[in-house]
């Protein structure tokens, strides 16, 4: 017979092997940092220009950062402050550097969900967020999820419950009940909404008090902050349904929304969410907040199986939230729509004859909603993933330079669709 108490001596034993784990694959201090980048990354793989041409700018301005040289002289190497620095002040045939965004919008939003756990949610979020900072964006990242791998992958561990989304969302019930209490009218439909008091337990936690930028926390990528989750954050699903009840009215789904909107506008470029594989009170959140919706998917059956049932039962469940706005005299809750949809096929293996056939079912069923560059499974993918890293983090000397190559190459094309398709989505987007 196995009991809670089980449970918990098992998670203590397994905690500790994470230190282990930690302190092994981070700094000394268990603190992740971001490797530098060679002048070849820099120049062929960041910058898409020649690497001469890169060695050319240094010599003939000595305002640019220098980097740190190699004991043979050979390489030099940047941290991401230097390599932006370089962005800003070289341009190449007349052309900025700078990554594309339209003047006087806020950030685009992007969310990462599906069902399926394993599908690749947090290394598709974890990947594009790095490829993007290094892009030149400023990425906000949101881990909605409860097993924080998106969290843990970006060095944040240790993370009180109340600064995760959970705390998001009771922060808006307080602010939400506090501003329908004090109305001074009643609806437009001349209902008058009831008063609603929320007991000491959620009330007294402290979390009106806390600022827009508490949730916030850094990373070691100095362009991506991180809104993270952790296990304790589990209890939001049922903590939710008890605030539904002590506040019906209450637009529970457009919590985050409404938090995101309180962000200045030029505070990031895009804001990536990882979702839990469930449709529940925090996916909602993301789904509705999001402007992009981006689905991954494994390549057998089972996956493109699974898929389906999202697609379906995120479509009764973004209905039923159209209809709550009738339900609520005077809310003021629209129709979710996003301003694009695509289908990700990750862990994908070109050789292998059932990936390519599931490739072509996704495509003749979802047809140009299908990402045309799907995510390939490599040895470097798989090492990364074991070191808590993106490819992007990874080192090419840890490993041929051509294994790392083909893996950022695959995250590379996938990631520069995804820029793309936010792009041309950000375009559609009202002011």
């Amino acid at each position: 017979m196995f009991n809670h108490a089980d449970l918990a001596k098992l998670q203590a034993q397994s905690l500790k092997m994470q230190g282990f784990i930690r302190q092994q694959t981070f700094s000394p201090e268990m603190e992740k940092t971001l490797r530098r980048f060679s002048s070849w990354e820099v120049a062929e793989l960041i910058f898409k220009m020649n690497p001469s041409t890169l060695r050319g700018r240094l010599a003939a301005d000595p305002s640019l950062p220098e980097g740190l040289v190699e004991e043979d002289g050979r390489q030099r190497w940047y941290t991401l402050e230097e390599i932006n620095e370089l962005r800003r002040k070289i341009k190449v045939k007349g052309r900025s550097l700078m990554p594309k965004r339209p003047a006087g919008k806020r950030a685009i939003r992007a969310a990462i969900a599906n069902f399926k756990g394993g599908a690749g949610k947090s290394t598709v979020a974890l990947h594009f967020a790095h490829a993007a900072a290094l892009d030149g964006y400023r990425v906000l990242c949101v881990d909605f999820d409860p097993q924080a791998t998106l969290s843990h992958s970006m060095g944040l561990s240790d993370v009180a419950e109340e600064f995760t989304v959970w705390g998001i969302m009771a922060r808006d019930l307080i602010r939400e009940t506090e501003r329908m209490n004090n109305a001074p009218a009643g609806a437009e439909s001349g209902t008058s909404l009831p008063h609603r008091t929320l007991p000491a337990a959620v009330t007294g936690m402290g979390l009106n008090d806390l600022r827009v930028s508490d949730f916030i926390k850094p990373t070691c990528w100095p362009s991506i902050d991180l809104i993270p989750s952790c296990a304790n954050a589990a209890f939001v699903e049922f903590a939710s349904a008890q605030y539904r009840h002590l506040n019906p009215e209450w637009s529970f789904f457009a919590a985050v929304s409404r938090y995101l909107d309180q962000l200045p506008d030029d505070a990031y470029d895009l804001v990536i969410f990882d979702c839990p594989p469930a449709i529940g009170y925090q996916s909602m959140n993301a789904v509705f907040a999001a402007d992009v919706l981006y689905i991954p998917s494994g390549p057998g059956y089972w996956e493109y199986d699974s898929t389906t049932s999202f697609i379906g039962q995120l479509s009764e469940a973004l209905e039923d939230l159209g209809r709550f706005k009738g339900q609520v005299p005077g809310n003021s809750a629209v129709d979710k729509a996003f301003l694009d949809l695509r289908f990700l096929l990750t862990r994908f293996e070109p050789n292998n004859d059932l990936h390519r056939a599931m490739q072509s079912a996704f495509g003749q069923v979802f047809k140009s909603h299908v990402a045309e560059h799907p995510i390939e499974m490599t040895r470097a993918v798989e090492q990364s993933g074991r070191f808590l890293s993106s490819v992007y983090e990874i080192d090419y000397r840890q490993m041929t330079r051509e294994t790392w190559r083909r893996a950022r190459a695959s995250f590379d094309r996938a990631y520069e669709e995804f820029r793309d398709t936010l792009t041309v989505a950000w375009d559609k987007m009202e002011d």
